[in-house]
This record gives C-alpha cells, structure tokens and sequence, in this order.
C-alpha cells in the first residue's frame, strides 16, 4: 500500500508525523505534492523521509490511497489536473471542508466511470496519535475501503464512520476543536501570569489540566456536567469561578463557535452544489500556483460574469473504459 497527498501543508504534515510514528507505513512509501516548495511543512515532509514532487499527476502514479489535503475552492483544479490518470485501485479520501462527495463523484465521472471516493474530517492531534476523524463512503467505495481508511486513521487517534450530513457538525465540533483548546489554554495561562505564576509553567498547567480532564472524562462512563460537579466543594473557589465563566456566557460561546464553524462549512458546501465559487474567494497567487502546473484546464478560470464554475460539467473529457 502506497499513500500520496496532495496538498503538504499543515494537515498532511501532521498526518505523515501521526502514521509514520504509529508504524502503519513507511515514509518512503508516501508521496506529497505541493506547488510551493518553500512551505516549512514541505521541508519538514522531507526531513521524514516522504517523496516530494510539485506534480499532482506524480503523486497520483506512485499512490494508492490520495488524500485530497488542500482548501476547499482549489479542489476542482485538482480533480480537473488529475482526473484522467485515476485508475480502479485508487482510493480518493476528501480531507476539504464542505466538498461533498457526490461534487468529487460528479466531477472525476467525467473521467472515470466509477471513482471510489470517501470524505473526512479529521483534526491536526493526529501528529501525536490523539486525533479525531469520522468518515463517509462514496457510491463506488466499498466496505473494504472503509476499513482500510478506519485502519489508517485509528492508527491516529479515534476514528468512527458517519452518515455524510453529519460531517459539517464535526467540522464545528472536533475539526476547529484544537483551535478552541489552544484558544483556552492560552487564556488559563494569562490568568495564571496575572496571579504570579511564570508563563512557561502556566502554560504547562493550564494543557495538563486540559489533558488530564480529557484523560478523566474518556475513561469514565460519567457525565462531563457530573465530573465538573465532582471537582466544586460547597462555598469553595471552584464554584465561584464557574459562576464568572457563566456570567460571562463562556457555554454560549461555545455553542455559537460550533455553530459558526458549521455554518461556515455549509456555506463553502452549498457554493460547491451549486456549481459556483465567487472569484473574491480565490486567492490570485494560490490560483496563480495552481494554474501553472501541467494538465491543468484555464478555461475553467477564464472571465466570467457571474463566478467561476465549481464542477463545469460541459465539454467532458472521455471516460477511461
């Protein structure tokens, strides 16, 4: 088995880090592409020993599984650059926020009658085995290929498959997870800095007391709200302090970044059903990148009035037999 990755920023570094120290495959036996060569993550790729080419086409001919690891509104480059080398044994596993799988089906039809496809979110804890990653199957996937994906990605952290119209919840939920836990370890620590502590062990403190609770919560059967209770004494320093937290409406804010992230992602969904993607959306230097590389079709960026086509269906290349 031989895995590729189209995109080699900070997802796909994190992935590589994830299953080459859980032993599943071998760093010589991945394939990262990217048209910048200059990202630190590329350079951190091949310090590990993965092959990096700035050819999508390449990574496609030395790879099994491709795991589709670049934003959302480059996608249709993509699959436009390497749909005619997509073969049966390929496995294509959609890592882009709100891409449904029936665009990417729609889209690699056009050059291959059935292309397995899959989708998932994952999270960057997987560079240190504690990820979270749910998946969908395709039409064409089958229940081998959703084993051997929930293979790979449990060798990460957890992994679960889902119903597809449940993966822009966990995009709100566990994919921009990190980012709310970084967000609040970096606040317990300011407070810890402002009682006196130096920044380095607050810092320390405020992610172990982050980790330990996770720890705590994963192994017990108890209610996170019963945890919480256990830890607040009658009249003590813990209860006065959550009465701030929720002064401070800190379970609203919660609930409203989930919900922002989700709706986020439904919105880059519903530009991808549509067909269309507004060209503010598409940086002119990532465009410019992608534009550049062999196989490429610039029509489907020309001028047009009314936005760029997301998945143009007309004028479709042959199908392979």
């Amino acid at each position: 088995m031989s895995v590729g990755f189209i995109g080699a920023g900070q997802l796909a570094h994190a992935l590589v880090r994830g299953l080459s120290a859980a032993g599943v495959i071998a760093t010589h036996r991945i394939t990262a592409s990217s048209p910048d060569t200059d990202l630190p993550t590329v350079q951190g790729l091949r310090k590990l020993g993965v092959n990096f080419t700035t050819s999508n086409k390449e990574t496609v001919h030395k790879s099994d599984i491709i795991f589709l690891a670049v934003k959302p509104h480059i996608i249709p480059f993509v699959l436009d650059e390497i749909g005619s080398d997509i073969e049966d044994r390929h496995l294509i596993v959609s890592c882009a926020a709100g891409v449904t799988i029936s665009s990417i089906e729609k889209k690699l039809q056009q050059y291959f009658a059935t292309p397995k496809v899959m989708r998932c979110m994952t999270n960057t804890p997987v560079v240190v085995r504690e990820g979270a990653t749910v998946y969908a199957t395709g039409t064409h996937a089958n229940v081998e290929d959703g084993k051997l994906l929930e293979q790979l990605m449990a060798s990460v952290g957890y992994c679960t498959e889902v119903e597809e119209d449940l993966i822009d919840a966990v995009t709100g939920l566990s994919g921009s997870g990190p980012a709310y836990a970084f967000t609040a370890v970096d606040a317990l620590a300011d407070g810890g800095v402002k009682m006196g502590l130096p920044r380095r062990l607050a810092v320390r403190l405020g992610a172990q007391a982050m980790l330990g609770a996770a720890r705590m919560l994963l192994d017990s059967e108890q209610h996170p709200g019963q945890l919480k209770d256990n830890v607040c004494s009658p009249g003590g320093a813990t209860i006065h302090a959550l009465h701030v937290m929720e002064s401070g409406g800190f379970r609203s804010l919660l609930i409203n970044a989930v919900e922002a992230s989700c709706v986020r992602t439904r919105k880059l969904q519903f530009l991808a059903d549509q067909e269309k993607i507004s060209r503010a959306a598409i940086k002119k230097t990532t465009l410019d990148k992608v534009l550049q590389q062999p196989g490429v079709n610039t029509e489907a960026v020309g001028n047009r009035p009314r936005g760029i086509s997301f998945f143009n269906t007309s004028n479709p290349r042959t199908k392979k037999n």
